[in-house]
């Protein structure tokens, strides 16, 4: 049994206490965690060896994006697939239990959602293609687990009103179909929606503006977990840990957990 959780955690240094106290809680293997918002040396690494997660795979930038795989199995550190033009620190990917695991962050795109006058969202829009373009390459390469901050949610049941945010950041369908043909050209599975199929709706994300998120319950789907099509009926237990976004200065996005009989 492999159980995989993936977690933006939005600055991993402010918020090792919550990530300790999930580890405790929901007890996974692995843990992806996005946005850490650090370099490898200023990860904070002896906690979390403390609590029994001894193997570390690190992807870290100054102060912005990064990623990282913190596990109680060995990791096996394996070339990331090139997704991000800019080189920024949004992927990570490891063997696993004779898996291979690919942590992504993928950019959040800013307000406007025009490749031509807004950069951050053309830059999104590229990466997006490159999922595409890559996974599509590594569709016959073995079975894969593939987890993250994906910035986008794709159905219409993945944000509070998809007709009010059709045109918002996050759920334009120039972002949806591109994850989509990234997911069906890498043959990914989306373990939420096997699960938990539509009309349920399924939040992973709500906005700091909110006071109380609970209260009007405006979320997205932004967080995944997709597998390769070998995997997807070994897949149980999927889970979204909702509850954690009223902890302690939480993070705005929650985690995800899935099990896997390996």
């Amino acid at each position: 049994m492999l159980r995989i959780a993936t977690w933006n955690i939005n600055s991993v240094r402010i918020r090792i206490a919550a990530v300790c106290r999930f580890l405790s809680e929901a007890k996974p293997h692995v843990l992806c965690l996005q946005e850490i918002k650090c370099r490898e040396g200023e990860f904070p690494a002896k906690p979390l060896k403390a609590a029994g997660y001894k193997y570390l795979h690190v992807v870290g930038q100054k102060g912005w994006h990064g990623v990282a795989m913190v596990s109680k199995l060995k990791l096996e550190h394996i070339e990331a697939p090139p997704l991000c033009p800019r080189a920024e620190a949004r992927v990570a990917a490891v063997k696993v239990d004779g898996v291979e695991l690919h942590n992504l962050y993928v950019p959040a795109g800013a307000d406007i959602p025009d490749p031509t006058f807004n950069p951050k969202f053309k830059h999104k829009l590229d990466v997006l293609d490159a999922m595409a373009k890559e996974y599509g390459k590594r569709k016959r390469s073995g079975p894969k687990i593939l987890v993250g901050d994906l910035n986008v949610a794709p159905g219409e049941f993945d944000v509070w009103s998809h007709k009010q945010l059709l045109n918002v950041v996050s759920h334009t369908p120039a972002e949806t179909d591109r994850l989509n043909a990234a997911r069906d050209a890498g043959g990914f599975v989306d373990l939420a929606r096997l699960h938990r199929p539509d009309p349920e709706k399924l939040y992973t994300w709500w906005s700091y503006r909110s006071p109380d998120y609970t209260k009007n319950n405006r979320g997205r789907r932004l967080d995944h977990i997709w597998t390769s099509a070998d995997l997807a009926p070994l897949s149980k237990a999927f889970a979204i840990h909702a509850p954690c976004r009223s902890w302690e200065r939480p993070s705005d996005h929650v985690p995800v957990t899935v099990e896997l009989k390996t």
